[in-house]
Order: C-alpha cells, then structure tokens, then sequence
C-alpha cells in the first residue's frame, strides 16, 4: 500500500484491495459453518433408543416363553409419591397397559410411599402376600448437585432386584433415573413398559410351573 499524508483519501486501488479482502472473509465463513456441521452431534433425550429385538431361536429346543397377557393376573404396582408430576404419568401409562393386556381394574392393586428409596421394602411386602402375579415399581430420581441422586438410584434398583429374588414374584423396574425433568417427561412410556415386562416374566413362570407339574 502506498504513502499518504494524514486526512488525505483513500485511493481507489487501496478500496478496492479492502473491499477484496472483505469478500475473502466473507467467502471463508460459510466454509467454516460447514466444517461445524460435518462435527458429531449428540444426541437428544427423544432420539436415543434402546436396543430392542427378537432372539433367533432353533425349532429343535424347548422354548419356555411368557406373552404379556394378563387375563386371570392379580397386578400390584407400587407407586413413589416424590416427583408426583412425573409418577403420575407413569402410572396412567402402566394403568392404560393393564387394560389392553386384559388385567381387571378389581385385580389390581396400587401402593403408594413416600420416596424411590421405599420402593423395594413396598414391592417385597406385596410379592410376600403371593397374592400378585407380578409387581411393577414406578418412580422417578432426578440428579441434583449432591451424590444423593446416586445412593437413591443404586439403593432403589438392587432393592427392588433382591425383592423379586427371594419371592421369586417378578417385580418390574419402571424407576426413571434421569439428569433433568424434561428427559423423565419424554419417558413416561416406562410405565406400560414395565407393565409388559412384569405380565411376560409372570406368564413364563406360570408356564414354567405348569411344565415342571406335568413331568
């Protein structure tokens, strides 16, 4: 560029090469956006799926398979209190499921506590009566800045597990653990799945049973 004194114009060479280099810029930002889209995005809460599927087993083995059908079925669901806003759609989901699985409103049984925390000593309670087929847990705990979240979770799922393990009663996990209330919101379907889990491993055991009595 060449020299001129102070408050003299600009020549129209030297515009020009501003305006050139104005273009150049401008040029080298979409390249960048681009460059930013082509980077791994994370997935939403709504986007993620489980690994859901079908077994391929051979037709030359005995197969001992439950169907979520719940006719004849006593259903116990016990329900935390805690989070209320989320619970509750979690059991009108697990209510709906019951009634397409053909489970009478007379054969099930609700159980309200307090927190998640009580949920294992409420589902051992109820398998103990032998009077339910199956029991469903349903519940949400939604991470905050302590471990509490953590103990509550951890203590929730292994209790509800050693309660299906010394009845021997099925006993679903329908306990959301999430980091915030919109990702428990986009899972309140949990509720129908755990109804379904619980109506299946009910109907194995009773097919089960019913195999080892005929032998």
């Amino acid at each position: 560029m060449s020299e001129r004194w102070p408050g003299e114009p600009a020549k129209l060479d030297e515009r020009e090469e501003d305006e050139e280099d104005e273009e150049e810029l401008d040029e080298e930002l979409p390249a960048a956006e681009e460059e930013e889209d082509e980077l791994p995005q994370l997935r939403t809460a709504d986007e993620e799926q489980h690994a859901h599927g079908e077994l391929d087993i051979p037709d030359d083995v005995n197969l001992l398979e439950g169907s979520p059908d719940g006719a004849r079925r006593g259903v116990a669901i016990v329900a935390s209190r805690y989070n209320g806003e989320i619970t509750n759609k979690l059991l009108e989901a697990a209510l709906e499921e019951l009634d397409e699985a053909g489970v009478r409103r007379d054969a099930i049984t609700v159980m309200p506590v307090p927190g998640a925390f009580e949920l294992p000593l409420a589902a051992m309670a109820l398998a103990k009566t032998r009077r339910y087929a199956c029991v469903v847990a349903l519940g949400c705990v939604v991470r905050g800045e302590t471990p509490h979240f953590d103990f509550i979770a951890s203590e929730a799922a292994s209790g509800l597990q050693l309660a299906a393990l010394e009845t021997g009663v099925p006993v679903a996990f329908g306990v959301l653990t999430v980091d915030v209330v919109e990702q428990a919101e986009a899972r309140v379907a949990k509720g129908a799945e755990a109804v379904r889990t619980a109506l299946e491993m009910a109907d194995a055991f009773a097919r089960l049973r019913a195999s080892a009595s005929a032998r």
